[in-house]
């Protein structure tokens, strides 16, 4: 490790947190020796002081990298949540190991009740299904006809493209500005418009690999306007990460009697359950039940684990709220780093950050691997570009002086 990452650790609010909270014998090799969850423990003070010691022990995350290696990376290449799930999850997730001969039949209806309640709809108005990826692919495809085509922006989350190519739909792309790669709701109306049958279109909303927001004003506005044969199909994988008050989930739309929209949503994200795959859609009923028709029966596509941890993460909004400000914690050091280093950003509203590199994309992968750090891929037609997730705060003292050490030798 560089003398300047080292530095940095060192220096890392973290470190500062732990030590000025220990007695004077504690040595910082001692400190550096101590488990993640100890660490996580002794520091979140600092990141939530005005929770209380007893609740920090529940939202204490499992894991802090501060010595990254080639076999444990800093990884921020795949949107992950670094703190892990909720401890009351992953206990839930452990105790249903031993039950998880059985279907989970008996507490899905938990399940999908505290889901409705979140979101303000009837039980009825939730489809679950393994991961948001598979909503995404089953509504496409309930909505396929010949005739129907697919509009999306032209830089955003590929897997509604995909599954539209795989059912052989049209896919227009409505061109997003080469200057911060936004894109104008009245082009994708004007898509709609120009095609004489149906039209399903698919918003990333934050949009994913910018980390920006549409207005939700304009949006509920065409929502409220469009032709009868136009379904909207919201992804909100990251909605639960935004800071703008501007923004609104369009569960309200479903919950006001829209019949138009299909909300997508994950546990991946924000529960910090990527690996245990578990997603849903909102809608409304009679489209709901039209859509599960494309997806297997959701209580046998569910894991007993998944099914148990989300079950759990529901009910532990503490570790939501710690979760999301771990998340904004992450993203100031990340930006500040960027505004030091005279790098230019998207403003993020997510857990990742789509900022401009000077180089080619696959000499900046390489350069950040052999100092420990994965980064994201190329999103095309965005060359020039990297999105980059967040880690802990920890983890992004580390890159933001791996940063620095690269812009001083002339690497970046």
């Amino acid at each position: 490790m560089t003398d300047v990452v080292e530095k940095d650790l060192q220096e890392s609010s973290v470190v500062q947190a732990v030590e000025k909270g220990s007695p004077s014998s504690r040595s910082r090799r001692g400190f550096l020796g101590m488990s993640g969850a100890a660490i996580a423990g002794a520091a979140l003070g600092q990141f939530l002081p005005g929770i209380p010691s007893a609740l920090a022990k529940e939202t204490a995350p499992a894991a802090a990298v501060l010595k990254p290696s080639a076999k444990s990376p800093v990884r921020l290449n795949y949107n992950e949540n670094a703190l892990g799930m909720a401890p009351s999850a992953q206990r839930a997730a452990a105790a249903s190991i031993p039950h998880s001969n059985r279907y989970p039949f008996a507490h899905l209806g938990k399940l999908q009740s505290l889901v409705a309640t979140h979101h303000k709809v009837p039980s009825e108005s939730i489809l679950f299904t393994p991961g948001s990826s598979d909503a995404i692919r089953a509504s496409v495809l309930a909505h396929a006809t010949p005739d129907t085509q697919l509009v999306i922006p032209e830089l955003t989350y590929g897997d509604g493209a995909l599954y539209a190519g795989f059912y052989d739909l049209a896919i227009r792309k409505v061109p997003s500005s080469r200057e911060d790669w936004s894109f104008k709701i009245s082009d994708m109306k004007q898509a709609v418009a120009d095609h004489s049958g149906p039209s399903i279109v698919y918003l990333v909303n934050p949009n994913n690999p910018t980390s920006t927001i549409i207005s939700s004003d304009e949006l509920e506005a065409w929502v409220n306007d469009s032709r009868d044969d136009t379904l909207f199909i919201i992804d909100e994988a990251y909605a639960e990460f935004v800071n703008d008050p501007a923004f609104r989930s369009a569960d309200h739309l479903i919950a006001g009697g829209a019949r138009n929209v299909l909300l997508l949503k994950t546990f991946s994200k924000i529960h910090a359950m990527a690996g245990l795959r578990v997603g849903y859609a909102v809608g409304d009923v009679d489209r709901l039940e039209h859509v599960s028709h494309y997806v297997e029966d959701d209580a046998m596509t569910l894991s007993y684990p998944g099914v148990m941890a989300a079950t759990a993460s529901m009910q532990s909004p503490e570790f939501l709220v710690h979760s999301k400000q771990s998340n904004d914690e992450a993203r100031a050091i990340f930006t500040a780093t960027f505004d030091e280093l005279g790098w230019e950003y998207l403003p993020g509203q997510t857990n990742f950050v789509f900022h401009r590199i000077s180089r080619p994309l696959k000499e900046f992968q390489t350069a950040m691997k052999e100092r420990h750090v994965l980064i994201g891929r190329a999103f095309p037609p965005a060359d020039g570009w990297c999105r980059m997730s967040l880690g802990t705060p920890e983890e992004m003292h580390y890159v933001a002086a791996v940063l620095r050490e690269m812009k001083a030798k002339g690497i970046v």
